[in-house]
């Protein structure tokens, strides 16, 4: 009961936040025009992904249509409509500091270089950089990696993450870059690379792509930590603002632990750190 009490004064607070100052940014335009442009990724799975009708939807895609319903409410708009924009790897950040995108809902870690070009939201996940490999490949952890080739995305942290490990360890394993996860995924399975490094859930959610599943694993290795956020264009305060209140919103109440069950219910709840990131995320009023 007293939950319930102190999240309907948090929505009744946030609804007059916005207004309280002078539209500003991009947020002025996305009340003069009644339209947000969101752009996502389609292979970001369970994250960020195009579903069997092709449309956006994932763990990240959730949390932003709850923000953009409480962005309605901030902004006294009726239906604000989103414009999905898909993105890649690569583009992601250019995107959203271009302007083509208001901001970007995938798997997007957070990292004081990015920070440069682009801002992020306050925690949505927290992740950790892991190895998928072969059953049959005899590693059991990233010290059984000398001599072997590990892929990755290029461009990634999971590339810095496992650079990073290898020089620490003293192992001298060969790390091959792909443009695209299902190109890494498509070397580890032709025998390219001896493992496949990325964010744990997204290599469970490529193993299941796999032409075997069954002969795929995920060593228990946990190599970084990796606090995702929403991509949001750099300096715009107003803007970020609005998706914070709305994330505040979302943690305060039990929507988030919805939306975790949804997508993630054989973990069971959140980890302790990600919990401690949900709790500090509900910024109060």
């Amino acid at each position: 009961m007293i939950r319930t009490v102190a999240l309907f004064i948090l929505t009744a607070f946030a609804a007059g936040a916005v207004h309280a100052q002078a539209l500003e940014g991009r947020l002025k335009r996305i009340a003069e025009t009644s339209t947000i442009a969101i752009a996502y990724r389609a292979d970001a799975v369970p994250f960020s992904f195009a579903n069997d009708k092709n449309l956006p939807d994932g763990f990240s895609i959730d949390l932003c249509k709850r923000i953009v319903n409480s962005m309605e409410r901030q902004l006294n708009i009726l239906g604000l409509k989103i414009n999905w924009v898909p993105v890649t790897v690569q583009t992601r950040f250019e995107t959203v500091a271009k302007g083509r995108a208001d901001m970007e809902c995938g798997s997007s870690t957070m990292t004081l270089a990015r920070m440069k070009e682009v801002d992020f939201s306050s925690i949505i996940f927290v992740e950790t950089t892991g190895l998928l490999t072969k059953t049959t490949s005899g590693l059991r952890s990233i010290s059984d990696t000398s001599g072997r080739k590990i892929a990755v995305v290029a461009g990634t942290t999971n590339e810095r993450a496992i650079n990073g490990q290898l020089k620490r360890r003293q192992l001298n394993a060969t790390v091959l870059p792909f443009q695209s996860r299902d190109e890494a995924l498509a070397a580890l399975e032709e025998g390219k690379a001896d493992a496949f490094a990325s964010d744990k859930l997204l290599l469970l959610g490529a193993a299941t792509k796999a032409k075997d599943p069954r002969a795929l694993t995920i060593l228990a290795d946990q190599l970084s930590i990796e606090p995702y956020g929403i991509v949001l264009p750099r300096g715009d305060a107003a803007l970020r603002l609005a998706v914070n209140t709305g994330l505040a919103q979302i943690y305060a109440g039990e929507e988030i632990v919805e939306i975790f069950r949804r997508w993630f219910g054989p973990l069971g709840r959140p980890s302790p750190i990600l919990q401690a990131a949900y709790n500090l995320g509900a910024i109060p009023e």
